[in-house]
């Protein structure tokens, strides 16, 4: 404390700002501070008839310094006026602690009681050992010795900081905190951001992976069921007005056409609608129907030909029918062989473009407008449809497994049709066995 005294007395010479020429004239205004013995007041008081009067602001800067310096002095006083009360109230204790220890110690050696009288050890507490005990408020005493002399150290180089000093260091932590803070806006920026891309990627990558997977499944159905595109048949098994299939193309403006196909129905009464071609104005332009009791009929804009055919045996069954405009001139094949044959069928009559085939239902508007007692029960496939007439052979050679001959008009392939209702497509036994099943 000493020390300190000294440096005090010796700013107090620092901010006086004037020193004694060595002639003893002095220069100027000057302050004198006066030590005074330890213990005493140093509160310094100065009386107010012999102040020197100033008003420069550098002495008036100084004077508050000073001011300052006595007060923080005034607090160290009484910090370590409390530290030294502590200190004295532990060494009390402290002694009256090894007292008992050493009382103990002595009944011990005289081999008397071995009761232990812990209301007399300090503190309150009951100790295992008084030998414990001592070491433990030494180590407490070392500790609060280390606080202090630490808070003095603390107290005397933020006390000796100038001001200029002290906020230049106060602003440059606020230069530091600003670029922290802006630092952390920048990452959580970026963090945003990445999150944002990071999910419009995935949502683009799921995307592309689900059109994968229903291309995928899309090529499943439509190859790895059949071995070849042609290589299946649609089933209706039930008597409705909402299963049925469609073709995807229409038909061009003809004046000949051939239709074959395979069919297999063991339905009562009639097998129903194969197939109709509706256009506008014109439902029935062209129609192959077993309705009720009566037999194959085929329409063409309206008007019917009864057909000599017979397919409601529970077989596989190739048909085929030919026409054309000129006087109206039909055929009708089954199994290859022609059973029938006639005229006057809607004569000179084009047959029109640009309508809707429906497989397995009769159209009484384009398109739709179904009724159940006209559908087609059983199995169908390989229907095709040229623009002109075919000649005997090439239908005997269909029939027969020995030639393979797709439609110039509609050719029967997957891509070509569609079901819709509930009918279904399932792969097609091979031509041969169609055969041996006839």
């Amino acid at each position: 404390m000493v020390t300190f005294f000294v440096g005090l007395l010796y700013i107090c010479a620092l901010v006086s700002g004037k020193v004694v020429r060595a002639n003893g004239q002095p220069k100027g205004s000057r302050f004198m501070c006066t030590a005074v013995p330890a213990g005493t007041d140093v509160s310094c008081p100065v009386e107010t008839t012999n102040r020197v009067q100033s008003t420069s602001p550098q002495e008036e800067e100084f004077r508050n310094t000073i001011i300052q310096l006595r007060e923080t002095i005034l607090q160290q006083k009484e910090t370590i006026v409390s530290q030294q009360g502590t200190i004295k109230e532990l060494n009390s204790k402290l002694s009256r602690c090894e007292a008992a220890a050493q009382d103990t110690r002595d009944a011990k050696s005289r081999g008397g009681s071995r009761r232990k009288d812990y209301s007399k050890i300090t503190m309150g507490d009951l100790p295992r050992d008084p030998t414990e005990t001592i070491d433990q408020l030494g180590k407490t005493m070392q500790s609060l010795k280390h606080r202090l002399e630490s808070l003095e150290v603390m107290e005397a180089v933020t006390s000796a900081l100038p001001g200029d000093l002290r906020d230049l260091l106060k602003q440059r932590l606020g230069d530091l905190e600003g670029q922290l803070l802006r630092r952390v806006a920048e990452l959580e920026e970026e963090k945003s951001q990445l999150y944002n891309e990071t999910a419009a990627h995935r949502q683009r990558t799921e995307s592309t992976l689900s059109s994968l997977l229903d291309r995928i499944g899309e090529l499943e159905r439509s190859n790895n069921a059949f071995k070849s595109p042609e290589d299946f048949k649609i089933s209706l098994p039930l008597r409705t007005n909402y299963l049925y299939g469609r073709i995807k193309k229409s038909l061009p403006e003809m004046y000949a056409f051939t239709v074959c196909m395979w069919l297999k129905s063991s339905a009562s009464p009639g097998i129903g609608t194969p197939f109709s071609y509706g256009v506008r104005g014109q439902a029935n332009e062209i129609v192959l129907i077993e309705w009720g009791n009566n037999p194959i009929e085929l329409l063409i804009n309206d008007k019917v030909a009864q057909l000599p055919l017979s397919v409601s045996d529970g077989r596989w069954h190739h048909i085929c029918i030919t026409w054309t405009t000129r006087d109206g001139f039909w055929e009708a094949y089954q199994d290859g062989e022609r059973l029938g044959t006639g005229e006057n069928l809607a004569p000179w009559h084009p047959i029109k473009p640009g309508g809707v085939i429906i497989l397995g239902q009769e159209q009484d508007i384009v398109g739709g407008r179904f009724d159940a007692t006209q559908a087609f029960v059983g199995e169908l496939s390989h229907f095709n449809m040229w623009d002109r007439v075919l000649r005997p052979a090439d239908i005997a050679g269909m029939a027969n497994c020995s030639a393979y001959m797709p439609g110039n008009v509609v050719p029967w392939i997957d891509g070509n049709v569609e079901v819709l209702g509930g009918a279904a497509k399932v792969a097609l036994e091979i031509c041969e066995d169609r055969l041996f099943d006839s």
